[in-house]
């Protein structure tokens, strides 16, 4: 049975009713509320941990979505915030069927079911039986256990894992120069990656010796979710434990307002490294 309460659920999106999805009643067009829900399976993986592509990648096979159904109870208007809630119903041999309920604050609009089958990739794919690792992912958010993990380390213990994040980010995405991405103080700093549940890596970062935190990086789906706060979380005590008052880091000025949120101030005015416009910030530790 769905569950109609927004408290129940452990997992919740939310979004903002736009124009162009109002129907000529002046509520949401009855089509756009499994549009509101694909839009949240996105949000769904990232609390998972998943970066969805390379996370089926890994599992050896893909997801088709076989039954969705919803039943609508009362409309949304312009402007509304809808609350969008997933949780896990049942975990078949080679499928398993999520739950959702869309909330205004707590007045129940749509409730429905989603039933996705796991297949072999490709043209001709076929059902094939959900990985352990897929099914224990699903199990652990469930039961409200942690999704990610950090792990601080030497350059020998993590460069191979912080060194894919970083390139996949900095080279690949932002077409920033290998010979520019690593220098020699990558074998004196202290490095922080964060790992999902299948050990993949997602987020990185490291600490001077001086107390400055650099090349902070998150891979593109991960972006927007807890990744990047564990890495600055972890780089910040250890900076702390170190003994430093303070940790200063080169941001780039796009993502300025993640850093604020953390504690940190602008120092100075903008400048340009490697093509990219930064500003250095100051947060105090302790």
């Amino acid at each position: 049975m769905i569950p109609m309460q927004r408290e129940t659920y452990r997992f919740l999106h939310r979004l903002q009713v736009r124009w162009a999805e109002v129907d000529m009643q002046q509520v949401v067009f009855n089509g756009h509320y499994l549009l509101y829900f694909d839009t949240a399976m996105s949000a769904f993986w990232k609390a998972l941990g998943l970066p969805y592509a390379q996370g089926l990648q890994a599992l050896g096979g893909d997801l088709y979505v076989k039954k969705a159904s919803l039943t609508y109870h009362r409309p949304a208007r312009l402007d509304d915030w809808i609350d969008i809630g997933i949780g896990l119903t049942r975990l078949g041999h080679s499928s398993f069927t999520l739950h959702t309920a869309m909330f205004v604050q707590d007045r129940l609009l749509v409730s429905g079911e989603m039933v996705y089958v796991f297949t072999t990739s490709g043209a001709q794919a076929k059902s094939q039986t959900l990985p352990p690792a897929l099914r224990e992912l699903l199990e652990a958010h469930a039961r409200g256990e942690p999704m990610l993990r950090v792990q601080l380390g030497d350059w020998t213990e993590l460069g191979e894992a912080a060194g894919s994040v970083r390139t996949a980010v900095f080279v690949h995405e932002q077409g920033i120069p290998a010979e520019m991405e690593w220098d020699e103080h990558d074998a004196t700093c202290r490095h922080a990656v964060v790992f999902n549940r299948l050990d993949m890596p997602v987020a990185c970062g490291r600490l001077l010796p001086d107390g400055h935190i650099g090349r902070v990086a998150v891979v593109q789906a991960m972006r927007g979710g807890q990744a990047g706060k564990l890495v600055m979380q972890a780089l910040m005590q250890a900076a702390h434990a170190a003994g430093h008052s303070h940790a200063e880091i080169s941001a780039q000025q796009a993502v300025t307002g993640f850093y604020r949120r953390l504690g940190f101030s602008s120092l100075g005015e903008p400048y340009a490294e490697a093509g990219i416009a930064h500003i250095r910030m100051r947060a105090a530790l302790g």
